[in-house]
């Protein structure tokens, strides 16, 4: 069954041989879910009469599936994004220099009602295609948002395409730094520390090694940051890029751990399967979202705030975009529309539930929109969503 539905998907998806992408990876027990899922949605957009087809949406690809031209120029855009003027007047976020600090900066002021919230998920999807749409609109960027298959790596992240420091990486580890790891609050020991890895100083290999981190940090995760001229973290602190890729947080975003994720009947409901995928700390299960995270860690990596100011933060949130997609896609009539959760972290302060009907805005970054045209990517968004993952 797990063949045909892979056969299903690919006859599916490529109209011809030039349509496979160069780098072909046989499919990880998610990918098989992935395939099932397309075949799935192909059915479903059949009897909606959707203009969006699985055959013509695109295609979000994974980074080590990418030629390295494609890499380069998916690279080159990142860096003239950090290259354009901030939109941001200087009153509201002095430290707000790039238009990539735009996305930061949004990143920052929401950060509290943008996770474990019922819009976790939407807000995040919102947020990645408005990079991609930045990138492409402001940057000339040909392609699309790839994403990061967390499984494949994660036995060795620091050797993985993404953090190697070749020139088609996202750049490498950080240099040494000696440190006492992550403290993860609420977590019971051992859980209650993330082990630091070989890394956590200034980023030296790859493209971003000369990259200047300008926000933040709001709630460092390691020591040495020089704290931000406001209490805010919207001020000028321009420092370098620092990460400690870590295969202790790696481990916990291995294939099983996604697999589980998606298929545990409980997960079955979307509350759960958003709360298992953020992190249950309480029991000392960290998630794959956290584990995620803190693969990057360092500075801003590490920032719950800030994190986006690291270029892998948006390989990151695609993958979370990818895995939400896939369980969707498991039974779209019942998931396709399910929200769950408040509008505060944790429900603190207390909030009354997220409705199909609130309000996403992302400022300078993209329109309001309300949040239920963010649950379906074929035809979402009065119809701009039109994209799947291969």
């Amino acid at each position: 069954m797990r063949l045909l539905y892979l056969l299903t998907a690919l006859s599916l998806l490529f109209n011809s041989a030039a349509a496979i992408p160069q780098s072909f990876h046989l499919p990880d027990a998610v990918g098989l879910l992935a395939a099932k899922g397309l075949a799935n949605l192909a059915v479903y957009q059949t009897k909606a009469h959707s203009k969006c087809t699985v055959k013509n949406a695109v295609k979000r690809r994974e980074w080590g599936d990418l030629s390295s031209p494609d890499k380069k120029k998916y690279i080159a855009a990142v860096l003239c994004l950090q290259s354009k003027p901030s939109k941001t007047p200087a009153s509201v976020a002095p430290g707000a220099r790039s238009r990539y600090d735009d996305f930061v900066l949004v990143h920052i002021n929401q950060t509290l009602t943008i996770h474990a919230t019922g819009n976790f998920l939407s807000w995040h999807r919102y947020f990645v295609w408005a990079y991609e749409t930045a990138l492409r609109e402001e940057c000339g960027y040909k392609g699309y948002q790839p994403y990061w298959n967390w499984g494949r790596y994660a036995s060795d992240p620091i050797n993985s395409p993404l953090f190697d420091g070749s020139d088609t990486s996202l750049s490498g580890n950080g240099l040494y730094y000696n440190h006492t790891g992550v403290p993860v609050t609420g977590a019971p020991p051992p859980f209650d520390v993330i082990p630091p890895g070989v890394g956590g100083g200034c980023v030296t290999t790859g493209p971003f090694k000369n990259m200047s981190v300008n926000l933040g940090p709001v709630f460092p995760s390691i020591s040495g940051v020089p704290p931000n001229p406001q209490f805010d973290g919207l001020g000028y602190n321009p420092r370098c890029l620092r990460r400690d890729i870590n295969p202790h947080a790696a481990a916990v975003t291995a294939t099983n751990y996604t697999y589980k994720l998606i298929t545990e009947p409980l997960n079955a409901d979307i509350y759960w399967f958003q709360t298992v995928m953020q992190g249950q700390f309480a029991d000392g299960k960290w998630g794959v979202h956290t584990g995620g995270h803190f693969t990057i860690g360092g500075d801003p990596g590490g920032d719950f705030f800030t994190s986006p100011n690291d270029p892998a933060f948006f390989l990151h949130h695609g993958m979370i975009d990818r895995v939400w997609w896939i369980w969707q896609t498991q039974d779209l009539p019942a998931r396709l529309k399910a929200v769950s959760g408040t509008l505060t972290l944790f429900n603190d302060p207390p909030s009354r539930n997220a409705t199909l009907n609130d309000d996403v805005d992302l400022g300078l970054i993209a329109p309001p929109v309300k949040l239920g045209s963010l649950l379906d990517t074929m035809g979402g968004l009065g119809g701009e969503f039109c994209y799947v993952y291969v």
